[in-house]
């Protein structure tokens, strides 16, 4: 019988082949983490009040949560190529889950900082996601699957902002004051996390055709060839400066979401003098655009890749991110509450369609160290996050103020997509490969592709 192959289309009611599983599995695994990276932010004007942090001990928080998850893509990276998504995904949500919920056990600046900085290496779960999908859908379709699952994913930053401060004040209802109701909110996502790993071991497989355990001992030339493809992959990704192009323009997007997640309920808290849950309210509507918006990215990524081929997905990208600048610098200037939400989510519209854009490019660069390259581009994200915590952390300089930077910044680095090119060879060979999978499309129209 023969194995199953990539995907060529997307069935979100599919919950039965490896395909759809792995990606059902992915965005739920990379929300849940989103859920328990962002769970604290919007609790951090109670946790402000009671560990009596200044501006500057908030953005030392902010680098510290970001901070990490660097060198967490990066090794992730690595790890996935050697031992699968499937594995490395458990782990990670697992272990990540313990500073989630022991984070509650802080009683001083200091320590919620080490906290801060730990839960920081779940962000790497969207370095499996990205794999994961990548793995196993075909060209035609991957940019769309790779910007869905890492979008719904993302979903996870603007829902925790509406919901943690409800579990929030159920705490309170229940009788436990603020300064201990945080704490106990802080225990669901980690638990939910745990339970996630466990269904990701049990559900999903490495690749269409299995496992990698299993694959390695019935398939000799898939060992010789994964042996190979390992061999200098991480070197010759860091010396392709596309990667490092696209490192730029991740941090310029998925870099300045984070920052957001981590600083909108509080500026919205401080700034226009709301309510916790009203500020979390609305803060949360910058994550719920990624319902749909990253997912423009990697659908109009594949459309204009199957029309104009390669060059096409990068300039579609470049001019994403050069718009996602203006609209950061046009909210940046907004004192009117009306107008700052309606321009947020106008700015949340393209920030997440660049993101969605950049990884319908990534699968591209280079398939034999795809984790790598995933994991570099991915890092630059949170490089991003923590060079945007360093200017929000300075006393001097009011958050719309450095939005304002940011915008002017973000405007300027979409100019790296210039540094995006592929042969004609790549061209050609990509161009078949789409024809091919096409055409095999439309004799299987339906998702099965056995």
């Amino acid at each position: 019988m023969k194995s199953p192959k990539k995907a060529t289309t997307i069935n979100l009611l599919d919950f039965k082949s490896p395909q759809m599983r792995a990606f059902h599995l992915s965005w739920i695994a990379f929300f849940l983490c989103f859920f328990g990276w962002f769970g604290i932010a919007p609790l951090m004007a109670i946790v402000r009040e009671e560990l009596d942090l200044s501006k500057s001990q908030i953005g030392n928080i902010i680098i510290a949560s970001v901070a990490i998850t660097v060198i967490a893509r990066l090794f992730i990276g690595w790890l996935v190529d050697r031992i699968g998504p499937r594995i490395t995904y458990t782990y990670l949500l697992v272990l990540g889950a313990l500073p989630v919920i022991f984070i509650g056990m802080s009683t001083s600046y200091e320590s919620f900082l080490i906290f801060r900085l730990a839960i920081g290496v779940i962000g790497a779960s969207f370095v499996i996601t990205q794999y994961h999908t990548s793995v196993m859908f075909a060209p035609n379709v991957v940019g769309t699957a790779n910007a869905t699952s890492a979008g719904w994913g993302n979903l996870g930053g603007g829902i925790t902002q509406m919901v943690m401060p409800i579990i929030f004040a159920l705490f309170v209802s229940l009788g436990f004051i603020a300064t201990d109701a945080w704490r106990y909110a802080m225990v669901v996502p980690g638990v939910a996390m745990i339970l996630c790993g466990i269904a990701y071991y049990k559900w999903t497989t490495d690749f269409p055709e299995g496992n990698i355990a299993n694959l390695s001992k019935t398939d000799l030339d898939y060992k010789r060839k994964k042996k190979e493809e390992g061999k200098g992959a991480f070197l010759t990704a860091i010396k392709d400066k596309r990667v490092w192009a696209l490192f730029l323009i991740y941090g310029a997007c998925f870099g300045i979401e984070l920052t957001i997640n981590n600083i909108a309920a509080i500026y919205y808290h401080d700034f226009f003098k709301l309510d916790l849950k009203t500020a979390g309210l609305i803060a949360g509507l910058f994550g719920l655009m990624n319902l749909f918006a990253r997912s423009l990215g990697g659908i109009y990524g594949d459309k204009i890749g199957i029309k104009w081929g390669l060059k096409g997905r990068v300039l579609f990208l470049g001019g994403v991110v050069f718009v996602e600048g203006l609209s950061l610098i046009l909210f940046s200037q907004m004192t009117f509450l009306p107008l700052a939400i309606g321009t947020m989510i106008l700015f949340s519209l393209f920030v997440q369609m660049a993101e969605g854009a950049t990884y319908s490019v990534v699968p591209f660069i280079n398939k034999k160290a795809l984790g790598v390259v995933s994991g570099i581009v991915g890092a630059g994200g949170n490089v991003g996050a923590v060079l945007a915590g360093f200017l929000l952390k300075i006393e001097s300089l009011s958050y719309s103020g450095a939005l304002a930077i940011l915008g002017i910044a973000v405007a300027i680095i979409s100019s790296a997509a210039l540094l995006i090119q592929f042969s004609k060879a790549d061209e050609q060979v990509t161009k078949v490969e789409m024809d091919e999978l096409l055409a095999e499309k439309e004799l299987q129209p339906e998702f099965a592709n056995s």
